[in-house]
């Protein structure tokens, strides 16, 4: 068995911020509006601009050409602070990852039954954003790939687990995992206030971010990304803070 759950799904919790991770290690029942609060000011200077010179760009690559809306990538919540849930630590950060053998790990805890659907639907290879929740200032750390489809969750089954559930059966387990392996650190911390800017200008002007789960269905550790929302979260890196 591998390391403490780190990821679970229950409802959610809102990452001190917004909820969840990996449920990553985070509550899914916890409220949201201090994540809100953190996040509504926009910081200065970023979106209109950002979203037209991104699209500017990608339309000259494509032909102009609008991409089909598909969920091909993901965002995964991971609780980097340690907190104790049935007296066990579900802390589980991008450094606890890369310390892992292979740098890779089960994707365990989930207990949200739309989360654990979005589990089911991950192909291998598919890239996803390692995402830093319920701590002092959340945002994406990293970028990881699925290495393991979904396949039946150990934690639901372990009594001493604090993700165990009674009415799961082995002959009909109602929870999944994946493995994911760490690709690489983003080359700078993506904060979710920076994000949340450029989602209210989209959301304002039309762009990829302006459905993005993150903001819509904040409390699930588990989320999918179109094409275009991880092409233009992912240029963020390149940016300024």
């Amino acid at each position: 068995m591998p390391w403490p759950s780190r990821k679970r799904d229950k409802g959610a919790v809102a990452d001190k911020k917004e909820p969840d991770a990996k449920i990553a290690k985070t509550k899914e029942e916890t409220s949201d509006k201090e994540e809100e609060e953190k996040s509504a000011k926009p910081p200065a200077g970023s979106s209109k601009s950002g979203w037209k010179n991104w699209k500017k760009a990608k339309e000259s690559e494509s032909g102009g050409e609008e991409s089909k809306i598909t969920y091909c990538h993901w965002l995964l919540k991971s609780e980097p602070e340690s907190r104790l849930e049935k007296g066990v630590d579900v802390k589980f950060s991008v450094d606890d990852l890369k310390a892992q053998p292979n740098q890779t790990t089960c994707w365990d805890g989930v207990r949200n039954y739309q989360a654990r659907n979005f589990l089911r639907a991950m192909k291998l290879g598919q890239q996803a954003f390692f995402y830093h929740s319920n701590c002092k200032e959340p945002g994406i750390v990293a970028i990881v790939k699925i290495v393991k489809e979904a396949y039946p969750d150990h934690t639901q089954f372990d009594q001493k687990d604090p993700h165990y559930d009674s009415t799961s059966r082995k002959e009909n387990p109602k929870w999944s995992m994946v493995d994911v392996q760490f690709v690489r650190m983003t080359k700078r911390f993506i904060p979710l206030s920076e994000i949340k800017a450029h989602h209210l200008a989209h959301k304002a002007d039309g762009g990829p971010l302006k459905d993005m789960m993150l903001f819509t269905r904040q409390r699930l550790s588990i989320q999918p990304l179109t094409q275009e929302q991880f092409d233009f979260v992912l240029s963020l890196e390149e940016e300024k803070p």
